[in-house]
């Protein structure tokens, strides 16, 4: 893989990890087209990913000091980000619950899930899944509840979904969030906690594939850090137009778009 296609998917990730579109079905297809791609297990997927990661740290910084802070001995009032100690404590707990879910299950069905990751078929299926559930989430009542207000059965709801994610073409962000909304969470309590949970989660996938480091080359690893770098440059921006889309209630768009992609990987694998 040279440093121009690293580039490539990289920015391809940055976008597709935060709009609700499925970051992992699109490097799937984006892979197939690169001759020869190979990587050891899944190594550059979870680089780039990491970068993604770095995006979510420095736009959400402050709900994350504040849940880091809350976790200190004794109390404080509530912060600008609207969490008291005891909330912030509360909400840690639920992301912990979460990631949980998520790590046990992405642990149990490991094996199937890298197996997926060489199947466009399966990528078209679960893009089909992704748009139903953005497609549906539009059309919901707006919920009340923000993230001092969410409860332990959500975090086992949206770990569970967040697990389900890891099929190539299943959005993390689109089904977490849709599963938010479902649960009566405003839109954007619901996206502020699916990137919340999403820095564990690609922090221990990162950690896993970290392993496999010693198959590559340095060079090899400079271009995957390459990659991972273009992916935390765009995933920021991705990120603050997200949250806009989410505001308005527009995913709908998103899952017009999800269909599409499927019924052109149904044409193109079919000639």
């Amino acid at each position: 893989m040279s440093i121009w296609e690293s580039i490539g998917l990289g920015v391809l990730q940055g976008l597709t990890e935060f709009l609700p579109v499925s970051s992992s079905g699109h490097l799937v297809i984006a892979q197939s087209f690169i001759g020869e791609f190979e990587q050891p297990g899944v190594l550059f997927d979870v680089m780039v990913h990491f970068g993604t990661m770095l995006a979510v740290l420095v736009f959400f910084r402050r709900e994350l000091f504040a849940v880091l802070r809350a976790c200190l001995p004794g109390d404080r009032p509530a912060g600008a980000e609207g969490l008291s100690s005891a909330a912030g404590r509360k909400l840690a707990g639920i992301i912990v619950v979460a990631t949980v879910t998520t790590g046990f299950l992405g642990l149990m069905f490991q094996d199937r899930i890298y197996a997926l990751f060489e199947s466009v078929q399966t990528v078209s299926a679960a893009l089909v899944v992704t748009g139903v559930l953005l497609f549906l989430s539009d059309r919901v009542r707006e919920g009340r509840r923000g993230l001092e207000n969410m409860r332990i059965i959500d975090g086992i709801i949206i770990g569970l979904v967040q697990a389900c994610a890891l099929v190539p073409g299943i959005s993390r962000s689109g089904s977490t969030i849709a599963a938010g909304i479902f649960l009566g969470l405003k839109g954007e309590a619901a996206a502020r906690f699916s990137f919340l949970i999403a820095v564990p989660a690609i922090l221990g996938a990162t950690i896993l594939e970290m392993r496999q480091v010693s198959m590559v080359s340095f060079e090899t690893m400079m271009i995957y850090c390459i990659g991972a770098a273009a992916a935390a440059v765009v995933g920021f921006v991705t990120i603050a137009l997200l949250m806009f889309v989410v505001s308005r209630r527009n995913l709908r768009y998103f899952a017009y778009y999800c269909w599409a992609l499927a019924c052109v990987l149904c044409l193109v694998n079919n000639l």
